[in-house]
């Protein structure tokens, strides 16, 4: 077995040892064996001691594994202080040679490949302590109630079910509970190895939430400046560029500050999106950076949303494979009309909007007063309603942000709304729909938020994008970078006369996944400004990591939930920077 491999065998084999720990003390029958005779001439109160060690040596070995097979340092270090004791507590309490065997024989392969083990703690915050302990709460009631329900026969009278939950939930504090076993040997397993799993619960979660904290991801101001810098000299390159702002991604530049990449830490991966931004003769330092970090720490280097140009150099300069996940809708602000029969649908759901009374505005940030940006987050926040706000590689997460004084806001308003009585006015008043475009170079915007009255006529996004290039020369704006449409090609292609059956079959798993995923309705709805497409693309270091990236993806987009708090409690109790006015980004067109 090579050396590299170790850390992938050791964390499987942490699993299975750590099990076997677990089921000893669960299971009555693993107590049975040849030389378990041996705990017969030791006090029972030591015996049962250390069978409740065992267990929750157990439960910390498979607890470890993950981060084991992570190559984490941290823990390589504790596990190498668990395998012995845990070796040597199995052989007296049980008397599993082979067991005891195969831990020692990891303990000094673990010893032997102890460089492999170089990788850095994640990045943190306090939230993780809360997600430990309601995890490992939910397995301490389980795997207690199995201890205590495997010893029924040595129970003293009649036992209710109640009494059984009392028994456990009083034992994880180190309270005895109603039931009465008839052997003190059996009563003191029971009782220490409910108050060693409370224990291991508590202490985990203490040194979770005691730890010092640091962010997940979050530009300073100066590195904020820099990147702003780079977007001013070189901003034109990527659509996606802007993006980088967001308040919740990190920023690594190159040794020469004339490159960086934006990312995310989401689930052990390290998630880029879009190109590096800069120029592009540095963009082969900013990536060497970015694998040197992400080596450092073991996470999964992936990018997400890169374009052709990018892709290209993520490949060559970091061995990595691309794979297209779809096409970015740009417009061409020459070239658009309203003209012909291609645009014939267009033209009618737009003429029916504006006939109900609707208008739109034009503006950029820099023109719009206090109160109206207020408006404007009040009336996004209240259409989103419960929703998560999505976005990572194409949402700034924030609108009207006096800090993005080249976004352009278009809005639509109604003017003839009989319910618009002062009593009954919602507190953003007319306003019916919002449009936020970032700044893509000094000719160009990128569509960012997207979001409407759920109760507004249809079509009235579709009204906002037109005016939106109809207004587009008056603002010195010539191309228009709309929703990006994820496997554009498949869903064109299994359309078409004499579409193959794999391609077919493609895309009508396509469609179901539509049901979930605004896949098929972004395709239509960008190919009605008949665009013309840009492939983007997903870079990542093997197929292996494909599903694990996905799910990393799907995370950083919101599209799975990362807490179980809400955005906004988690708003007030973080740094105000680092949460300015969320908001739905571009899916939100239907």
């Amino acid at each position: 077995m090579s050396r590299s491999a170790v850390p992938t065998v050791a964390g499987y084999l942490a699993v299975v040892i750590g099990a076997v720990n677990i089921l000893r003390v669960v299971h009555p029958g693993f107590e049975h064996t040849r030389l378990a005779e041996i705990a017969a001439l030791l006090p029972g109160a030591a015996v049962s001691l250390a069978a409740a060690t065992s267990l929750v040596a157990g439960m910390l070995l498979i607890m470890l594994a993950h981060a084991l097979r992570r190559r984490k340092r941290r823990a390589w270090r504790l596990v190498i202080v668990l395998l012995p004791v845990n070796a040597l507590i199995g052989e007296l309490r049980w008397g599993h040679l082979l067991t005891a065997a195969v831990t020692f024989a990891l303990f000094g392969v673990l010893l032997a490949a102890r460089k492999e083990f170089y990788a850095l703690s994640d990045p943190r915050t306090r939230w993780r302590s809360l997600w430990a302990f309601l995890l490992l709460g939910v397995v301490d009631v389980l795997v207690g109630w199995a201890v205590v329900n495997t010893r029924s026969h040595a129970m003293v009278g009649t036992v209710s079910l109640s009494d059984r939950w009392q028994e456990v939930l009083l034992g994880l504090v180190g309270i005895d509970g109603p039931i009465a076993f008839a052997t003190a040997r059996t009563a003191d397993l029971v009782y220490f190895s409910l108050l060693g799993l409370g224990t291991l619960t508590a202490v985990t979660t203490l040194y979770l939430a005691l730890r010092p904290e640091r962010p997940v991801a979050g530009l300073t101001l100066d590195e904020e400046r820099a990147v702003r810098d780079l977007l001013r000299e070189h901003g034109e390159r990527d659509s996606l560029g802007y993006f980088a702002l967001r308040s919740d991604k990190s920023a690594i530049f190159s040794a020469s500050g004339k490159a960086v990449v934006s990312y995310r830490v989401t689930a052990g991966v390290m998630l880029a999106s879009g190109d590096p931004i800069g120029d592009v003769e540095a963009w082969p330092g900013a990536i060497k950076e970015f694998m040197d970090k992400a080596r450092r720490h073991a996470w999964v280097p992936a990018v997400i949303g890169c374009s052709q140009t990018g892709g290209t150099v993520w490949c060559r300069e970091a061995g990595l494979s691309a794979l297209e996940l779809g096409d970015e809708a740009i417009v061409e602000v020459a070239d658009f009309g309203l003209q012909g029969r291609q645009m014939r649908n267009v033209r009618q759901m737009i003429h029916r909007i504006e006939r109900t009374g609707t208008v739109c505005r034009v503006r950029r940030v820099t023109d719009l007063d206090p109160p109206e940006r207020d408006r404007m987050r009040q009336a996004a926040q209240a259409w989103r309603g419960r929703e998560h706000a999505r976005g990572f590689s194409m949402a700034l997460g924030r609108i009207g942000d006096p800090a993005d004084p080249g976004c352009v806001v278009v809005t639509a308003h109604r003017t003839d709304d009989p319910a618009a009585a002062p009593s009954g006015r919602p507190p953003w008043g007319d306003l019916r729909a919002i449009l936020q475009f970032v700044p893509w170079g000094t000719d160009g915007l990128s569509l960012d938020l997207m979001c409407r009255d759920p109760g507004s006529d249809p079509g009235l996004n579709e009204l906002l994008i037109v005016e939106m290039l109809r207004a587009a020369p008056g603002l010195g704006v010539s191309r228009v970078s709309l929703n990006f449409a994820m496997f554009r090609a498949a869903l064109a292609g299994g359309e078409r006369l004499g579409a193959g059956p794999v391609l077919r079959v493609w895309r009508a798993f396509l469609l179901f996944l539509s049901r979930w995923f605004q896949i098929e309705s972004l395709y239509r709805f960008n190919a009605k400004f008949r665009p013309r497409w840009e492939p983007r693309f997903l870079v990542f270091p093997g197929t292996r990591d494909l599903p694990r990236i996905g799910f990393a993806a799907l995370q950083a987009e919101a599209f799975i939930p990362r807490t179980l708090f809400p955005t906004g409690l988690r708003s007030l109790l973080s740094h105000p920077r680092r949460h300015r006015h969320r908001v739905p980004h571009r899916s939100g067109t239907s």
